[in-house]
């Protein structure tokens, strides 16, 4: 008898071990397949200019920041199917690296040019929107946009023909036959417009607002001791974009989704707050570019 117990119990203890066994493999799989859908994240490299405080820039510990990487990291927070790697570089290098592939997006306060359209990838929604105005002497203050500027025969600082800025005056330079401003293409992608109004080569040039208050508004900038001698005024407020290597279509409609839903938020108004010190976003409906 009590053998044949000794046999019951033993063939009960192999049929617990058998499936404890079988759960166990069930967890394996289970975990197996959660690696699996883990392995389905597609990492994406976001170029920024990382000269070009405060829409992108190195912060003081290291980190990428800025109005337009700080967009991005909402982006990243809301596909979970994607992980963003930020690479700081330079302006041109972002231009040349996202046509090639070496990034797959990248975000340098960009504006929309027909031209960049051959190469790049814009999706369905903007970014962020940006202040583009004049830098000028403070005696001529009372040029208050292109349209004084040109009536006035002032000069304007060179810029580069592949700069969207140079795309905007041009623009204005169409929609205005005989008073046009005096256009001429740089050789270089950014002239340091700040420095040749102050000097006299030119009378004005063109510069985007958070660039003028980083380079000259705020302590320690570059030129803050020119802060009393030179002025910025707005002329135009402007879209800005990511641009997506033209492969990228899956990640620029993903993109899309995001902020599309993030726009429906206060998200991008407390940003242009924090980096621009103003809502841009507050005349959005006069906004035709």
């Amino acid at each position: 008898m009590k053998f044949n117990k000794f046999v019951k119990l033993a063939a009960i203890g192999f049929a617990s071990i058998s499936i404890l066994a079988a759960c166990g493999n069930d967890t394996d799989k289970s975990a197996a397949s959660a690696s699996e859908e883990g392995a389905k994240v597609t990492k994406v490299k976001v170029a920024y200019d990382q000269a070009s405080k405060p829409m992108t820039y190195i912060d003081e510990n290291g980190n990428a920041t800025g109005y337009d990487v700080e967009v991005m990291k909402l982006v990243d927070e809301a596909l979970e199917d994607y992980e963003f790697e930020y690479v700081g570089t330079t302006s041109d290098d972002l231009l040349i690296g996202v046509e090639q592939g070496k990034y797959n997006v990248g975000v340098k306060n960009a504006f929309w040019t027909e031209e960049r359209t051959e190469k790049y990838i814009f999706p369905q929604e903007f970014l962020g929107l940006s202040s583009a105005g004049l830098v000028l002497k403070k005696e001529n203050a009372n040029i208050k946009n292109l349209s004084d500027f040109a009536s006035a025969g002032y000069t304007l600082a060179p810029i580069a023909a592949n700069n969207a800025q140079y795309t905007v005056i041009a623009e204005y330079n169409e929609a205005n036959p005989g008073n046009e401003v005096k256009l001429q293409a740089g050789e270089d992608f950014i002239v340091d417009v700040v420095q040749w109004v102050n000097e006299g080569r030119v009378d004005g040039g063109v510069i985007i607002e958070g660039s003028f208050t980083g380079q000259v508004l705020t302590e320690g900038g570059p030129y803050y001791n020119l802060k009393d001698e030179v002025v910025y005024n707005e002329f135009a407020v402007i879209k800005t974009w990511p641009l997506f290597n033209k492969k990228e279509q899956q990640f620029a409609d993903a993109y899309d989704k995001a902020i599309a839903e993030i726009k429906e938020t206060d998200a991008l108004s407390k940003l242009s707050l924090e980096f621009y010190g103003k809502d841009l976003f507050e005349v959005l409906e006069s906004v035709n570019r």
